[in-house]
């Protein structure tokens, strides 16, 4: 699994990048948001989080790539939590709006405005408010973000963890340790430390 890549940009288009890590070009796909964020061009050095997807049915590998742990967790949240969304409406989805927007259409359950994205359709944005509530309490955390009720690194730790496969009550168990033992840790910090704990 290739989990991160730094390199210099060989090619830059709005959706994907060729990044040269060691003499090698990886094509990545990318949403717009990060190809804005990171201002790509060639010979722009940019370091990614990224995801590996292997398509079971063709055998085809494709890197995704991501300037921020959030935008990664809303994509792997996506695709591995609701039915019928693959890669393509994930990154439909940070194509068609802000992380943050996103996160408050879902705990809002806002059909309309998530309907109006490119390529989701009223059916899929119902599908993913749905699932993202009931399999994985996505929308609560975020609530309690916006209610004060939770630090965002906290938050972001603990979807990343769950994004990752973790149970949420498992993910915030460890969370509230490494917080406990480290009250200003970041959210690399926390997951890394909640992992520790968890295995």
């Amino acid at each position: 699994m290739i989990a991160r890549l730094r390199g210099k940009v060989l090619e830059a288009y709005p959706n994907r990048l060729v990044v040269d890590t060691g003499g090698v070009g990886y094509e990545v796909h990318v949403p717009l948001s990060t190809f804005d964020r990171l201002h790509a061009a060639e010979g722009v050095t940019v370091d990614l989080r990224t995801h590996l997807n292997v398509s079971p049915r063709d055998m085809v590998h494709t890197l995704y790539g991501f300037a921020t742990e959030e935008e990664r967790d809303i994509f792997l949240l996506l695709i591995d939590r609701v039915s019928g969304v693959g890669p393509s409406v994930a990154l439909a989805v940070l194509n068609g709006m802000p992380p943050a927007r996103f996160k408050a259409c879902v705990a809002a359950g806002d059909v309309a405005e998530l309907s109006r994205i490119k390529g989701l359709g009223k059916k899929t944005a119902e599908r993913i408010i749905l699932e993202l509530k009931d399999k994985v309490g996505v929308a609560d955390t975020w609530q309690e973000v916006a209610s004060g009720q939770m630090a965002p690194a906290t938050a972001d730790a603990e979807l990343a963890l769950m994004a990752l496969g973790y149970k949420q009550v498992d993910a915030r168990k460890a969370i509230r340790k490494v917080i406990d033992a480290q009250p200003d840790a970041t959210v690399e910090e926390l997951v890394r430390g909640a992992l520790r704990s968890m295995q």
